[in-house]
């Protein structure tokens, strides 16, 4: 099993055995004392897990939780000496995946890790393929388009041009490029690209004249763009 994993907990010789066992899992650990530490190493990583204990110097956990939330999902379990239901029913609240109460046993507290690790693992295997903007998701693997809950008909080179422009997006890609990779061609009217362009904005865009998503390089050709998520 592998990861990162941010350790916020002010009492060292805790953050210490939880690190201990961890890395024995070959996990990599980081540590902070206080919240706002933990905030900032949080920014300058790229982490798996938060383990994060709700009494800290400052900023307590809670309110450290609240401002991981509003950026990220990655799992947190909160490990506490405080195990009154009011805190577990404050920490699932506001986005905990887990409460662990201490003393705890260091080989189930990694347990819950790599159980919280490998379904996060599954989870994003299973949407690596989903392209989100707007209201829609995009199946890149499957060639399927949602509005929501309804699908959108399109055939199958309208489809190839939205897939080929979302999963690059904001790369700007010449209308012979694109004819070149959906029709399997290098020679042939390209013109029919603007066609289809023009298909896939009226069934998707709000306003096709002024397309939000999928936008032209003018004088080369298309990108896209949107709010993804």
């Amino acid at each position: 099993m592998r990861g990162n994993i941010l350790i916020i907990e002010d009492e060292v010789e805790i953050a210490e055995l939880i690190s201990l066992y961890l890395e024995k899992e070959g996990i990599k650990t980081f540590y902070a004392k206080t919240g706002e530490e933990g905030l900032q190493k949080f920014q300058e990583n790229k982490m798996d897990l938060l383990i994060l204990d709700i009494n800290l110097p400052g900023m307590d956990g809670f309110q450290v939780l609240q401002k991981i939330r509003l950026e990220s999902t990655i799992p947190v379990m909160i490990v506490s000496a405080r195990s009154d239901d009011s805190d577990h029913i404050m920490g699932f609240g506001i986005g905990a995946d887990d409460f662990v109460s201490k003393p705890f046993s260091p080989k189930v507290l990694v347990a819950r890790v790599r159980a919280h690790l490998r379904r996060n693992e599954i989870n994003s295997i299973m949407n690596h393929n989903l392209i989100q903007f707007g209201d829609f998701t995009l199946d890149s693997e499957y060639y399927i388009l949602k509005k929501q809950d309804r699908e959108i008909n399109l055939s199958p080179k309208e489809m190839e041009i939205m897939v080929l422009l979302a999963t690059n997006p904001g790369k700007k890609i010449s209308q012979e490029r694109i004819y070149q990779k959906v029709w399997g061609d290098t020679y042939g009217d390209i013109s029919t690209v603007t066609v289809h362009m023009r298909r896939i904005r009226k069934k998707i865009e709000e306003d096709s004249a002024n397309p939000k998503y999928f936008k032209t390089a003018h004088g080369f050709g298309y990108y896209f763009e949107g709010d993804m998520q």
